[in-house]
């Protein structure tokens, strides 16, 4: 298909940002810091590191080179490429970022209230308090609700306006800002008293904690954070020109992750030990832990506090933000593409049904606990069948299908844009592709299921 029929990217920068913001989200700002936290800090970063260059870069580049080569949404471009039976692990990809968005929505939207209460000093009171907000705003039956609707609304609406003038355009806008409100966190996080301890518990490693569950930690974490079988990286790639060089953009995208990932350390951990907070705190660091944080370190400079605690949620929200467009321009893409409708409708059509389903995941954490399946509530469950069966399959079944079943010489020229590149590290990439990167996500697939 012609450039002239299809979409793309306008510049280099809108093609990194917009990707880079795919992979930037919470799982970077929220789910790093506390896994950093539970698994020895420094130790834990540099096999997260190690495990993003062996496995993640290769996946990306896969995802790359069968999105572009292809142009076409996820569930196409792999039936362009290998046919029917393939096209099922494409579409197995698109029901993955649908499913995500879905359940992802709830979570974005309690940024969206934690921003606004932040906003209008609704944080302050002892750590009871705190506690019992979080709670009691989780498992109210109308607010969650409320939020997750209202982010999924700003999603449509960037959707809506395209690939150049709405997922470019606001990439150029929100990552950048992401950039200067993480910098600014983490300076103001770093000069707190005692704050060194955090800094040394994030960068001194100590390899005495690593064992064989950091490592598949750290391997699990680098697929997530990087979008990896979500759809995302293959849908966003069917919109780069043919210059693009893919290698350079993965790697240039992987550095972005995990700068904002150590920098989201560096912001939470030295306040964290600054007022004594435990650093293997949990999932719960971000919106039970961290509210207690702004208000012990700037007890003396309450005005302060209260600036640092909006920008926090303020960034925390342009993550999920970011991280939500790219995965509701998956289904919207099929659905534009697949059903024959138009970009706004599949758009609309796409946020009312992922409505439907954030309501009731987020109505099964509430009042409604009767929402649930196989012991789980529906958002548990979501989170599961997707983050822990879909995500690795999906994974493994891209590097076996680029690797063994894709032609040899089709990976070769777009890795290489037609001999216009070099092609030194195409047999490193085809190695990693066939052998290390399928057995990497075998690992985490079996250690999450307690096999090893």
């Amino acid at each position: 298909m012609s450039k002239t029929e299809r979409a793309n990217f306008g510049s280099k920068l809108g093609i990194i940002l917009a990707t880079a913001g795919s992979a930037v989200g919470l799982g970077n700002v929220w789910r790093f810091p506390y896994m950093t936290g539970q698994n020895g800090g420094a130790a834990f970063i540099l096999i997260y590191i190690f495990c993003v260059l062996l496995l993640g870069i290769p996946c990306m580049v896969s995802e790359f080179i069968i999105g572009r080569r292809a142009q076409a949404n996820t569930a196409r471009a792999y039936g362009r490429l290998g046919g029917k039976a393939w096209a099922m692990v494409g579409g197995l990809g698109v029901l993955t970022g649908f499913l995500i968005t879905g359940y992802y929505a709830v979570v974005s939207g309690w940024c969206l209230q934690y921003l606004y209460a932040s906003l209008a000093g609704q944080l302050k009171g002892d750590p009871q308090y705190v506690t019992r907000y979080f709670q009691e705003f989780s498992q109210d039956p109308l607010m969650p609700v409320f939020w997750t609707i209202v982010i999924l609304g700003i999603t449509c609406y960037v959707i809506v306006k395209g690939v150049e003038n709405g997922i470019e355009r606001a990439s150029k806008m929100l990552m950048p800002t992401l950039f200067v409100l993480l910098l600014v966190i983490v300076v103001a996080s770093c000069l707190l008293p005692g704050a060194g301890k955090g800094v040394e518990f994030l960068l001194k490693p100590d390899f005495s904690v690593i064992n064989k569950g950091v490592f598949l930690g750290a391997l699990g974490q680098s697929f997530y954070s990087l979008s990896i079988a979500m759809g995302c990286i293959c849908t966003y790639a069917s919109y780069f020109s043919r210059e693009t060089n893919l290698g350079k953009s993965a790697v240039q995208i992987a550095v972005i992750d995990s700068m904002v990932a150590i920098l989201a350390g560096l912001m939470i951990f030295p306040a964290a030990f600054s007022v004594g907070v435990n650093p293997d705190s949990g999932p719960s660091l971000i919106f039970i832990t961290l509210p207690n944080v702004f208000q012990q370190a700037f007890s003396g400079m309450p005005i302060v506090g209260y600036v640092v605690s909006l920008l926090f949620y303020g960034l925390l929200s342009l993550a999920a933000l970011t991280s939500l467009i790219s995965l509701h321009e998956v289904s919207t893409a099929f659905c534009h593409e697949e059903f024959h409708l138009s970009r706004r409708t599949a758009a609309i059509a796409v946020t009312a049904t992922c409505a439907v389903i954030g309501t009731f995941c987020s109505l099964s954490l509430g009042k409604f606990d009767g929402l649930q399946l196989f012991g789980k509530s529906l958002f548990d469950l979501f989170d599961f069948v997707t983050g822990q069966i879909m995500l690795p399959v999906g994974g493994f079944f891209t590097c076996i299908f680029l690797g063994w079943f894709v032609p040899r010489k089709l990976v070769r020229d777009e890795f290489t844009n037609n001999g216009s590149l070099s092609g030194r590290l195409f047999g490193v990439f085809l190695f990693s592709v066939r052998f290390i990167c399928p057995l990497g996500i075998l690992l985490i697939f079996l250690h999450q299921f307690g096999v090893i």
